[in-house]
């Protein structure tokens, strides 16, 4: 599957998260890689920054903002077909937006979302 076209899914899954919690999100920037880090190379996405339930008084304007990080190869190479690729994409915006609000990996693999 093309960048773009994976692009494209990221983005269509960001537009699932309803409007309420969208407006709750707070400087963060997703982005696709093509590879995940070489230390967990079949890694699907990956939170990083600060948690909106830990931020505190010295958080503020000029804090760098929090990536969420979407990788491509590694979610081809599980995934057969295009339906597929959608659904484990949405999974992994998904997950990865609850690190942000705070949810943890066990919490998100009760509710489906590991």
């Amino acid at each position: 599957m093309p960048r773009d076209r994976f692009e494209q899914l990221v983005a269509e899954a960001l537009d699932t998260i309803p409007p309420e919690l969208a407006a709750l999100m707070d400087n963060v920037a997703i982005f696709v890689e093509d590879d995940a880090p070489a230390d967990d190379p079949e890694l699907l996405g990956l939170y990083e920054g600060i948690p909106l339930t830990e931020r505190d008084g010295w958080y503020g304007a000029g804090s760098m903002p929090d990536r969420i990080l979407v990788f491509r190869r590694p979610t081809l190479a599980i995934c057969a077909t295009e339906d597929e690729v959608v659904d484990e994409v949405q999974i992994t915006v998904v997950h990865e937006i609850a690190h942000h609000f705070g949810i943890d990996d066990e919490r998100l693999h009760e509710l489906g979302y590991g």
